[in-house]
């Protein structure tokens, strides 16, 4: 059913099904497959009707589509994710304790421990935060950790999104979808819930309220608006949160406030959930020309009169060249010896590591060092010779803007297709929230699937679906 060199889920290596598929393989057999294949349209109608779309950009006009979602859950035992758990919340800590140094006395420079100019050269970088204590010390309030595996206990963190991480509104309607599909699997197996998600987001985000804050926290969502790839998502984590959904023309500063227009006039904002980029969130401070932002909105954020969620500069944390020094940087904060580890790492802008990049780019993954979604990479070993010899120039043009990686054997787990189970390579976002009151980690996160078989890209941009993640109670 899969290659042997590679580490299947559900069947392993040498085709024994594990422990944490037992169930769910009892009931598989059990099914009659026309009655999945109908219950896999089912779901697919579902979306459609919800609405769960994104949309893709690069054409002439933005393409709004729908993610394929697979009925087959990625299934994670107990002990799996407490090892998981732990590492991500180690990992989480020192990205949060990173930001407030680098804006701060920035002592890690100061030890040696990363190059000055890695931080003070970096576009992510925002001189405008140093200085800038927010409220209970949270930087990173949503984090979203994208790991891999590889093998029975082998897990990478392939990359940390602590900007605005997305696309924890599929994780939780693919988790409705399989409810409403399979209540009786569910009844047979224990699996952790994942849907007091929104009511933990707010009350992790109300916890980072500022001083300013006079009565309950009133929480907003800012959202580019509907033309957005993700508003989706913005407007269904609004809904869920009981949060006000609003865009940048609703705000403005008002008696040293961001206030929102309502049916009785302006109302201050406590806590602001932005789903808009650095650059556009304040046409005073940042760029000019948008109109997507507040004007004026960091001038009461250094003062404390509104926390943004996640700060303003934490861009720099999911850096692909700062992810190269995670290792150096968790031990710097945390005195401990990562427990997930990286993907090994070759700085472009090294000469050295170019030199070996350039030599070996048929057998590399190489990566935009501010690139996502899937854009902007070379995959070697499924490029073509004439995307290589394009991807050399590139490199030789700005070895700065680049990293390079071996390419992973990403595990798989199975799909449903037409003629049964067939393996598919997969990866995992687990969604993290940060407060004062601590970590919380949603069990599971979004596991996302290259639905082409061999294809080791899973961004739903690139063709990519989604799957329901279990983990297991004890």
């Amino acid at each position: 059913m899969t290659e042997p060199s590679i580490f299947d889920e559900m069947w392993g290596r040498d085709q024994s099904l594990r422990d944490p598929y037992a169930e769910f393989h009892t009931w598989f057999e059990e099914q009659d497959p026309k009655r999945l294949r109908t219950k896999q349209r089912e779901a697919d109608e579902l979306f459609r009707l919800t609405g769960i779309t994104f949309n893709v950009y690069g054409r002439q006009e933005a393409e709004e589509r729908l993610i394929p979602f697979d009925i087959v859950p990625r299934i994670i035992a107990a002990r799996e994710w407490q090892k998981l758990a732990k590492g991500i919340e180690q990992r989480v800590r020192a990205i949060n304790a990173f930001l407030g140094d680098i804006y701060g006395r920035q002592e890690i420079i100061k030890a040696g421990r990363i190059p000055a100019e890695m931080i003070a050269q970096n576009e992510a970088f925002l001189p405008q935060m140093i200085g800038v204590k927010p409220a209970g010390g949270v930087y990173t309030h949503i984090v979203g950790i994208d790991l891999v595996r590889t093998d029975n206990n082998e897990f990478y963190v392939l990359e940390d999104n602590a900007r605005t991480p997305s696309g924890v509104s599929y994780m939780l309607e693919n988790r409705e979808t399989m409810l409403q599909m399979f209540p009786e699997l569910f009844a047979r197996t224990s699996v952790k819930e994942v849907s007091s998600y929104p009511t933990d987001l707010r009350r992790s985000l109300a916890a980072c309220a500022p001083a300013a804050t006079n009565g309950p926290p009133v929480v907003a969502v800012l959202t580019p608006g509907i033309y957005n790839s993700a508003y989706f998502e913005h407007a269904f984590l609004a809904d869920q949160m009981g949060a006000e959904l609003v865009e940048g023309h609703d705000l403005r500063v008002v008696d040293g406030r961001v206030a929102m227009r309502t049916t009785r006039g302006y109302q201050p904002i406590d806590v602001l959930y932005r789903r808009v980029d650095d650059d556009f969130l304040d046409p005073l401070n940042f760029n000019p020309e948008s109109q997507l932002g507040v004007p004026g909105i960091m001038d009461v954020y250094r003062a404390g009169g509104i926390t943004i969620a996640n700060a303003p500069g934490t861009g720099i944390a999911d850096d692909k060249a700062i992810y190269s020094y995670m290792p150096e940087i968790v031990e710097f904060y945390t005195g401990e010896r990562p427990i997930l580890e990286n993907v090994p790492t070759w700085r472009c802008s090294d000469p050295d590591s170019l030199a070996y990049v350039l030599d070996n780019l048929e057998d590399l993954v190489v990566k935009e060092v501010h690139g996502s979604g899937g854009y902007g990479m070379l995959i070697g070993p499924t490029a073509t010779k004439k995307d290589i010899r394009a991807f050399r120039k590139k490199l030789q043009a700005r070895p700065s803007n680049y990293i390079a990686q071996p390419t992973l054997s990403l595990s798989t787990v199975p799909i449903f297709t037409k003629t049964g189970l067939a393996p598919r390579h997969v990866d995992l976002r687990p969604y993290v929230m940060v407060s004062p009151d601590g970590i919380n980690i949603t069990p599971g996160g979004l596991t996302r699937v290259a639905l082409q078989k061999g294809s080791l890209v899973v961004n739903s941009s690139q063709g990519g679906g989604t799957k329901d993640t279990w983990v297991l109670e004890d």
